[in-house]
């Protein structure tokens, strides 16, 4: 017959162990009379380790590789047997590992237990461990480290159930079941626990077998021995785990034997006893008086002892301060108990033996603790540098450490220093790590998570002795990817796993990002790879998940992501990797990864199975329904499984579940159940042989969730704590179900927002609020979190302000006597260091009489407490000595009494001066000043106190070495010192006077430093807006009880009717409610609680007019002008008014007034107010006739006001209206193709005149134009108006060029012009600029000999006329004669030296004077004559016969038309030369127009008579001869004076236009 596919599965999986497991029964029975003896002992090991804490013993389990052949009889024979024998064994070792696993759970369950750790040893003889074979280790369990065949399990993971109720489903699993027979007649052990089905079943199966075969008597023994060790094991690891329950496990402390009393004489030892019980174990404190004892304060005054839960107080050297009531507080987290007792110490009166006493003392038995290394003493473990109270955020790092310092020191031996969170031992993770330097113990977080939130606890441990110290850490949330995104979800955690499915929970988090949380969506990620999938596609609200899915035998993680309305948060932290195993086949791969002995020949096939039993529905909620049932009784010998089927309630319709795969676990989760509706569930057992009948129907189930969500919390109650937390306690959710905890919210007082005070949930009641802000008042409110949800919050607490707890004051102190009489004594003391954080209410004083010395019994002076720091003591014996104490008390309670005083005697004063002051303090101390207080003395003598003297000395200073301060005395009762040294310190004291004289000084005041303090300010003065007058401080240095007190003269203003007092934080305020003269005076502030704080302000009749002449300003304000009204024309020729206030604030107008009448924005007028920056304009298009008047701008913000006023009339306003014209006109202009820059002129290197401008807005068919003198330029090139100039050059500029010039910008979008006047003073400027640089281009002179003599000349770009140029020699000028002649010729400039002598020796000097400046070119003839004038004597005949133009022609000839022209010259050369003329570079001859003649070879004559504008031109004279050539050129111009007249009219008329443009 063939077999289904997952039966078919089951065989092959069983076939795997057979072979093998046939050998180990054989090994097993050839090693059985070794073994037995394994056994028994290991039971006994058990037993006693049960009893005395050890660890338990661990069993091997051999395996040899022997065959034996045996028959099917045999088989059968011995299997069963065997198969009992060996499962027992398994079974036994196993519960053994699970026993030793969960006994280290308890180590890490008991909060913070104290029990000292042992290394675990095996119980195995070195004969046996010979015996084991040599591959084998022994299998004993490790809480850390579990070496598993095909599972991937993390350090962390502990298991969880208990040893039987694993045991139990391993036997019900399909693949683990244990052979039994179909018909049980076991019954049940009485000695076995009732709700173990797994010893039932065990002893079942050992009877049935004993009925199979027979048996040797030895064999039945040693089985009968066994059964009753599995049972015992059985029964004792179930008692163990049923303590595991923490119900049972915690309670109170307990006092096994309380205190008794004793009595005792002076100088012996008492020791006090008690034994507490309770557990976690309870933390014992020793009181005495309520006073908590401090071992530390007295060395070797008090011992105290904890031993096996026995607490000892041994009090060294009783004297009699040590008679008082002592008490013993133990205390845990389950509540405090506390045992009293009382001790008397009896002073012995007669003579007594004190060696008797130290040798007793010294025999008395010391207290040790014991070391690897020996014997030490108690050690003392303090903690330095200790952490806080530390807030981080998710994914940040953090490192939380302490020094421990541990006395006395012993080298090699290490203490044990463990961590904890939440009373939970930590185990270092990929999360956190510990380390330990030596001297510092250190957690650090490599990420934090909200996981992470907790209060940790650092534990170091000598030998029996161990301290601790903890701290609360708070993990705040990361932000958000997504903006009002929920926060993460924490403590994702696996409840339950099986093959089918693993039910997932988490924690709800605290932060919904400002939407309720719609519910969440779960991932899960096979372990060792990194794809994320989602579980669920709809959210889940309820806070647990069944994940199925799953492929059985794989690990998997999970996450867990919130979302709301407005996204998804971020994910949370990943769970610890979940095997999708049966609990019982996860057990028993890691307690047996080789399998179970099993045998195919036991198998009876065919037997169907009976019906599951125990059906019940486990957990319904509206997303699933998870079922569970126990396997049947009768379901044959190989595996089964199993198939779910479901009805609607009042029908029979059953319908399978899980039609397509069985289920393998005795689990199942339903899903796609209708909610609300009600169904019924049963299960039917399959295998090989077929389905067998179902199970008992269900009650009939409602889907939907069974758990409620929580009521909210009640009575929500803050306390003060310190200065930045408060405590929060509230009334637990009433009903509320699987409660997970509570968040805790807090708010500032006003805010309306609400931030969450923690991140984990927290159990219990009360929870410390911390990072909260001094001084701030807060309200607080709770919700109930459970798996359905969270509640509603609770209603808000009271508000309360966030300052530290009040304590009681701590003593006084300098108790003196300031007066006494025949029966009373006046006593006076100093205040308290420490108030406590409340004001001091009274004072108690107490006194004794002294005796011979011997102090008497206290008795109260005063029922009644005093409220000054002075007291007159009634009803005193005459003559008696008495010592006093005082003690302080606030609303805290009554403080510490002070020290004893001095004694002082009863007696009458009878002296005529005056007691001494008392009470005397110091404030404002600064670097050279502070101030003196006291109050006068009790006793004033005869008559009253005239005055006082304050004496100072340096305080190392001797007694003798006292000087006062004041010559006269003073009556006030206090004095500013001023002249101190800054660093040096000081003491004080006072002295009273009165017509008797001066009395004895005061008790000592000091010492105190001359110092100013870092961070020391001063009162200051201020006036607000409202002209309110006030004083104002502020204090960095405040503690959380410190509070401010003002005073006038150092009188308390407390009950002044002129002034208010307003203290907020750090800062204080005393407000002047109407300044006046009688409000003269020094106003100081102190600070209590602090090392003298103070400040004060002298207001005196001078500051007094200052104060109130600038708080009439505040009064009646004005808004100040950084600006007045002004005008600004702008691009458009629109018109700015505008002004500029100091500050607006967002309430401030304007009103816009014009010629007193009110203007507003429309059409014509705009206006803008900029409130930022307190600028107010008004905007005006064109300006017309009828704006012409008063502009005014008023302005009123708030009770303050301002106008400013801008006349705009006559010339001022016609001259804005044309300037407004004008810029409206250019901004027109600029539309089109314009002018940048209007035409100007430079001259260039060359010496040539450059006329350029610059244009804009230019495109390529925009066309320019020259013009001179209204005549347009013909330009060789054409303009590419590269970078926006326009150039025209002008070689060789002269004369001629002189005129106006005009270039014109045009195209479609209009056109342009720009005009330069280059006439008169323009042109003679230019000239200057074109001579000076002609001037600059000459080269350095030089010298030429010539037929005549000697030339010196020089070169320049080109000659002009205008360039003046003069000769000296030696200093004088030259006089020119016919020998010593200059000229030009050319770009030459030459002085001809004829016939030189040597008195032509010396230095020449040429200078061309451009108009302005002179520029000389020098040359020096003395060394050079003779070879000159030798050079000079050769070329003389050549020289003196060249043709030359002797002179008499002018450069240029301006002549009117119709007038005669008539030029004479002097002409030379030898042979005479020939004359010619040139009109235009044309040889021009004579006619009658035109006469030219040459007369006698040295004169010729030019004339024009009637000259017309035809003979205007260049003319030339042209002489030569055989030596040479020359050419004397001039210019003639004729004009018509009408013509003339016009044109020097329209050129004026234009060039005053271009003036007038080029200015604007």
């Amino acid at each position: 017959m063939s077999l289904p596919f997952y039966q078919r599965s089951h065989q092959h999986y069983d076939l795997s162990y057979r072979n093998k497991d046939l050998r180990t029964t054989m090994s097993q029975y050839q090693q059985e009379k070794k073994r037995s003896a394994i056994y028994t002992h290991g039971s006994t090991a058990y037993s006693s380790r049960s009893s005395a804490g050890l660890p338990f013993p661990q069993v091997p389990d051999t395996s040899y590789s022997q065959q034996l052949p045996l028959t099917t009889l045999c088989h059968q024979t011995f299997f069963f047997s065997f198969f009992l024998l060996r499962q027992s064994l398994y079974m036994l070792g196993f519960y053994f590992r699970l026993t030793d696993s969960s006994l280290l759970l308890d180590d890490y369950s008991s909060k913070l237990s104290p029990k000292t750790k042992r290394a675990k040893q095996s119980l195995l003889s070195g004969e046996e461990k010979e015996n084991l074979p040599s591959d084998y280790m022994v299998p004993i369990f490790s809480g850390r480290q579990v070496h598993v065949s095909g599972i991937t399990d993390t350090e962390e993971e502990r298991i969880k159930e208990a040893a039987a109720y694993i045991a139990q489903r391993n036997l019900l699993a399909s693949e683990e079941g244990i052979t039994a027979s179909k018909q049980s007649t076991a019954s049940k052990q009485s000695t076995v626990s009732k709700q173990s089905t797994v010893s039932k079943q065990a002893t079942s199966t050992l009877q049935q077998e004993e009925t199979f075969e027979k048996k040797s008597r030895k064999v039945a023994i040693r089985e009968k021995a066994e059964r009753l060790s599995l049972r015992k094991t059985l029964e004792e690891t179930q008692a163990y785990h049923d303590k595991l329950n923490e119900d049972h496990l915690l309670h109170a402390p307990e006092f096994i034997i309380k205190l008794r009393s004793h009595t005792v004489w002076e100088k012996e030892n008492v020791k006090l006893h008690c034994s507490v019980a309770g557990w976690p174990e309870p933390r014992v404190t020793w009181y005495k008086n309520q006073v908590p004892i401090n071992v530390h304060a007295n060395p070797g005054k008090y011992i105290i002892e904890s031993r096996y839960g026995m607490h000892t107080l041994e009090i060294n050297t009783c004297d009699f301060e040590d008679t008082a009531q002592y008490r013993a507080s133990a205390m845990n987290v389950k509540g405090e108990l506390s045992a009293y007792a009382s001790v008397v110490v009896k002073r012995y009166k007669g003579e007594f033996d004190e060696t008797r006493f130290h040798a007793g003392a010294s025999t008395m038995p010391l207290s040790f603790a014991v070391t690897p290394y020996g014997y030490a003493s108690k050690f003392e473990i303090h903690f330095d540098d200790k952490f806080n109270v530390s807030f981080g955020r998710e994914g940040e790092t953090m490192s939380l450490g302490c020094r421990v310092v541990i006395t006395p020191e012993i080298k090699h031996f290490q203490p044990e220093v463990q961590w904890y969170r939440n009373g939970a031992p930590i185990s270092p993770s990929k999360w956190v790590q510990t380390h330990w330097s030596g001297d510092r113990a250190t957690l650090t977080f490599s990420h934090l998570n909200k996981e992470d939130e907790g209060l940790y606890t650092i534990r170091v441990r000598m030998g029996e002795y161990y301290e601790q110290y903890s701290a609360y850490v708070f993990v705040r949330d990361a932000d958000a990817e997504i903006e009002g995104a929920p926060a993460s979800p924490l403590d994702v955690v696996c409840l339950d796993a099986n093959k089918d499915y693993i039910i997932i929970s988490w924690k709800q988090p605290a932060v919904d990002g400002g939407s309720p949380i719609l519910g969440y969506f779960i991932d899960k990620c096979e372990v060792g790879t990194d794809c994320w999938s989602q579980c669920n596609d709809t959210p889940v609200k309820f806070a647990r998940f069944p994940v199925t899915g799953l492929i059985e035998g794989r690990s998997y993680i999970f996450r867990v992501r919130a979302v709301n309305k407005t996204g998804i948060g971020l994910p949370s932290r990943v769970s610890e990797p979940v095997a999708a195993l049966d609990p019982a086949e996860k057990a028993r791969l890691k307690s047996h990864p080789d399998g179970m002995l099993t045998c195919p020949c036991c198998f009876s096939e065919g037997i169907i199975p009976g019906p599951p039993t125990n059906l019940s529905v486990t957990e319904a909620t509206r997303s699933y329904v998870v079922l569970s049932w126990k396997p049947p009784d009768q379901r044959g010998h190989e595996g089964i499984m199993y198939f779910v089927e479901k009805c609607d309630a009042g029908t029979e319709n059953w319908q399978r579940v899980n039609t397509e795969l069985p289920v393998k676990s005795p689990r199942f989760a339903l899903f796609d159940l209708a909610e609300g509706k009600s169904y019924r569930f049963r299960v039917r057992c399959s295998n090989s042989a077929g389905v067998g009948e179902p199970s008992e129907a269900t009650e009939v189930t409602v889907v939907g969730d069974k758990l409620d969500i929580p009521k909210p919390p009640g009575k929500i109650i803050p306390s003060r704590n310190t200065d930045t937390s408060v405590v929060v306690s509230w009334e637990e959710s009433k009903d509320a179900q699987e409660l997970v905890g509570y968040y805790i919210e807090s708010s500032i007082v006003g805010s309306g927002k609400w931030e969450p005070c923690n991140n984990n949930p927290v159990k219990g009641s009360r929870f410390t609020c911390h990072g909260l802000v001094t001084g701030q008042s807060y309200i607080f409110r709770v919700r109930a979190v459970n798996a359905a949800g969270l509640s509603e919050y609770s209603q808000d607490s009271e508000a309360i302000e966030v300052k530290a707890a009040i304590a009681a004051p701590s003593p006084p102190y300098d108790i003196t006597c300031l007066e006494s009489f025949r029966d009373s004594m006046v006593l006076g003391w100093k205040q308290p260091d420490k108030t406590g954080g409340a004001e001091i209410t009274g004072y108690y004083v107490n006194y004794r009489e002294v005796i011979g010395g011997v102090p008497g019994k206290w008795r109260e002076a005063n029922i009644k407490a005093v409220s000054d720091e002075a007291y007159k003591i009634s009803n005193l014996k005459e003559n008696m000595v008495y010592q006093f104490q005082v003690a302080a008390m606030n609303i805290a309670g009554l403080g510490a009494p002070s020290a004893v005083s001095e004694s002082f005697k009863c007696e009458e004063w009878t002296i005529a001066v005056p007691g001494p002051p008392h009470s005397l303090k110091y404030s404002e101390v600064r670097k050279n000043s502070l101030v003196l207080q006291w109050k006068p003395p009790v006793h004033s003598g005869r008559t009253p106190v005239t005055g006082y003297f304050v004496d100072i000395k340096e305080t190392k200073a001797k007694d003798d070495q006292w000087r006062g301060l004041n010559e006269a005395a003073i009556k006030n009762k206090y004095l500013k010192v001023q002249g101190l040294k800054e660093g040096t310190s000081y003491v004080f004291r006072v002295r009273a006077i009165n017509q008797a004289g001066v009395g004895k000084p005061s008790d000592l005041a000091g010492p105190v430093v001359a110092e100013t303090r870092p961070g020391t300010k001063e009162v200051v003065v201020n006036v607000d807006d409202d002209g309110v007058i006030s004083l104002n401080f502020e204090c960095d240095q405040m503690t959380p009880k410190s509070e401010f007190t003002w005073s006038k003269d150092y009188i308390s203003t407390e009950d002044s009717p002129r002034l208010e007092v307003e203290s907020k934080g750090n800062k204080t305020k005393l407000t002047f409610k109407d300044l006046g003269m009688d409000d003269l005076g020094i106003y100081s502030c102190d600070v209590t609680d602090t090392d003298g704080i103070a400040s004060s302000y002298v207001i005196d009749e001078e500051e007094l007019k200052r104060l109130l002449a600038l708080s009439h300003e505040h009064k009646f304000p004005t808004v100040p002008a950084k600006s007045e009204l002004a005008v600004e024309i702008l691009e458009k020729g629109q018109v700015r008014f505008w002004m500029q206030a100091e500050k607006l604030s967002g309430n401030a107008k304007v009103n816009y007034i014009f010629n007193e009448k009110e203007i507003f924005e429309g059409p014509k007028y705009k206006m803008h107010i900029d409130r930022n920056t307190g600028i107010i304009e008004m905007f005006m298009e064109k300006l017309q006739d009828e704006d012409e008047g008063t502009y005014t701008f008023q302005i009123q913000d708030g009770k303050a006001t301002g106008h400013s006023t801008l006349v705009l009339i006559g010339d001022v306003y016609k001259k804005l209206q044309k300037e407004a014209e004008f810029q409206r006109q250019e901004w027109i202009r600029k539309q089109g193709p314009h002018f940048a820059e209007y035409l100007s002129w430079e001259v260039t290197g060359e010496c040539n005149v450059l006329l350029k401008c610059k244009v804009a807005n230019i495109k390529k068919e925009t066309h320019i134009v020259w013009y001179k003198d209204e005549r347009e330029i013909s330009v060789d090139e054409k303009h590419d108006f590269k970078d926006g100039i326009c150039t025209l050059l002008i070689t060789e500029f002269s004369k001629k060029d002189a005129g106006f010039y005009e270039v014109i910008l045009k195209d479609d979008r209009g056109k342009d012009k720009s005009r330069l006047k280059l006439v008169d003073e323009a042109f003679n400027e230019l000239m200057t600029e074109v001579c000076r640089k002609i001037a600059l281009s000459a080269t350095d002179l030089k010298i030429q000999s010539t037929a005549e003599g000697i030339r010196l000349y020089s070169f320049v770009t080109y000659y002009l006329d205008d360039l003046k140029v003069n000769w000296s020699h030696n200093g004088a000028g030259i006089k020119y004669t016919d020998r010593v002649k200059s000229g030009v010729t050319g770009e030459q400039i030459w002085l001809q030296i004829n016939e030189p002598t040597p008195n032509d020796k010396g230095k020449y000097v040429m200078e061309l004077f451009d108009g302005k400046t002179g520029h000389q070119k020098t040359v020096d003839l003395s060394g050079q004559g003779k070879p000159i004038f030798c050079r000079f004597k050769l070329k003389m005949p050549m020289i003196a016969d060249r043709a030359r133009v002797l002179g008499g022609l002018p450069d240029v000839v301006t002549i009117q038309e119709g007038k005669a022209l008539n030029l004479t010259c002097n002409v030379w050369g030898d042979p005479t030369p020939e004359v010619s003329w040139l009109k235009n570079e044309k040889s021009l001859a004579s006619d009658d127009h035109c006469n030219l003649r040459f007369e006698a070879g040295k004169t010729a004559y030019f004339t024009i008579s009637g000259v017309s504008t035809a003979d205007s031109g260049k003319y030339g004279l042209v002489v030569k001869n055989k030596y040479g050539t020359e050419t004397s050129d001039f210019t003639v111009s004729v004009f018509i004076p009408e013509e003339e007249a016009r044109k020097v009219a329209s050129e004026s008329q234009k060039g005053n236009q271009k003036s007038s443009q080029k200015s604007k």
